[in-house]
């Protein structure tokens, strides 16, 4: 047997312990007063009344002296000290505790603050509650959670033992925030568009297929939300956006994992050019020391040889590339219709930063004409063995001949953004539940 084995058959047998007492390990309610970040904040009021608070959390550490043991219980927000006393809470409740309580267990306490000679904040346990036996130690107890990869699969347990990766995704979470309020406070309406699609376009990817037995048909998971975004527009609004989840059937590296979080948004009447002065603004308002407008513009035939990442690697400052050959953009707008063959130019920039891309942005098509001979183009490639041409889509075709406005979009990589606002080395990092090979 295993010594982690061993330790849950411990854990088991005081389980059945406090069963045993006539105690419920997991009851259905509790009953909190004050988060313990509250307990703190109040701590002078709340100590000097001596009005007694229910707490709960998870024990992080537990050190018995004598009659007395020393606690540490975490909630979401903070850490705060609990002191159990025998006197205090009586000889049996005292001891059931030492004897079947563990580090990792969740418990509610009831009692009064007060202040150690030390001068730590801390609440006199009057009386305790299990909430939660947990069966398994934390591995911080055995061996610690160093393997990187563990920490991705079992990223509930890097949570709990790593607090600088748990702020990470706090912040994760408030950059999100601010791009949904901007782009809110600048008209823009927040929309949803089909992740299951019956053709995968918008963008140059391999996608994920599957089958919908209902209509017995082929469906794609989404590689970008920007045909449907681009029908909205077609539709009568003129300024959308879309957060949320893209799929592309790709390998993964510090760039790329197959499901990521994709920012689209498209303005009627704009070109690129003011597309780009909006997005500066945009990222200044998030990080204004890194995204400082204006940013450096640099064509993309001055900069692009043979390899495009290759050449982005060498780009350090928030840089537009701009002004793209047509081939490898099928869905921007011509820059000059006069350009002709390899020369033709369109009107799209990447935005990178540090090596990564993290927008691609461009004015858009609106001619139903032109935007068929692009896909057709696109289609020839595919017949060659190109998986991630872009496929013609009848119906967007259709859609255009309606009339869709002169018009500018971007997509932005969030997680891609996320990593370089929170000073992270690849997506895994920022990205709760990365796709992982099973064990």
């Amino acid at each position: 047997m295993g010594n982690i084995e061993k330790l849950k058959k411990i854990r088991l047998q005081k389980l059945k312990n406090l069963q045993k007492a006539g105690i419920n390990p997991y009851p259905a309610q509790v009953l909190r007063s004050h988060t313990n970040k509250e307990a703190l904040d109040n701590f002078s009021k709340l100590s000097r009344t001596k009005k007694k608070i229910v707490l709960v959390g998870r024990i992080r550490s537990l050190r018995e002296h004598g009659g007395s043991t020393f606690c540490h219980i975490q909630d979401a927000a903070a850490q705060i000290q609990i002191y159990l006393k025998k006197d205090k809470v009586g000889k049996k409740e005292y001891q059931l505790f030492l004897d079947n309580i563990d580090i990792g267990d969740f418990i509610e306490i009831t009692g009064v603050l007060f202040k150690t000679k030390k001068g730590e904040k801390t609440l006199e346990v009057a009386k305790w509650r299990i909430l939660v036996k947990t069966l398994l130690p934390l591995p911080e107890e055995w061996f610690g959670l160093k393997d990187v990869e563990e920490r991705f699969r079992k990223r509930y347990l890097d949570l709990i033992l790593n607090k600088e990766i748990k702020e990470k995704f706090v912040k994760r979470s408030e950059i999100i925030k601010k791009i949904r309020n901007f782009l809110d406070d600048n008209g823009f309406l927040e929309v949803e568009t089909p992740e299951l699609q019956s053709l995968a376009g918008g963008a140059k990817a391999r996608p994920f297929k599957t089958h919908l037995n209902a209509l017995n048909m082929d469906l794609y998971l989404r590689i970008a939300q920007e045909l449907y975004l681009k029908r909205l527009l077609i539709g009568g609004f003129e300024k959308v956006y879309e957060m949320g989840r893209s799929f592309r059937n790709e390998g993964m590296d510090r760039e790329h994992n197959p499901e990521f979080t994709m920012l689209e948004f498209y303005a009627a009447y704009w070109d690129y050019e003011d597309m780009m002065k909006f997005t500066e603004k945009l990222l200044a308002s998030l990080d204004k020391k890194i995204f400082k407008p204006s940013f450096k513009r640099i064509e993309y035939s001055k900069i692009v040889k043979k390899d495009e990442k290759e050449a982005f690697a060498k780009i350090k400052e928030p840089t537009f590339v701009i002004n793209h050959p047509i081939e490898i953009s099928p869905l921007s707008k011509k820059l000059d219709p006069a350009e002709k063959g390899k020369h033709q130019r369109v009107a799209r920039f990447q935005l990178i930063v540090n090596g990564f891309e993290i927008a691609n942005g461009f004015s858009e098509i609106n001619d139903p004409i032109d935007q068929m001979e692009r896909f057709k183009a696109q289609e020839k490639q595919r017949k060659k063995g190109d998986k991630e041409a872009h496929q013609f889509d009848k119906d967007f075709i259709e859609a255009l001949e309606y009339g869709m406005p002169l018009a500018a979009g971007i997509g932005i990589g969030i997680d891609r953004l996320v990593v370089l606002l929170t000073g992270s080395k690849t997506l895994r990092e920022v990205i709760l539940f990365p796709t992982m090979r099973p064990k």
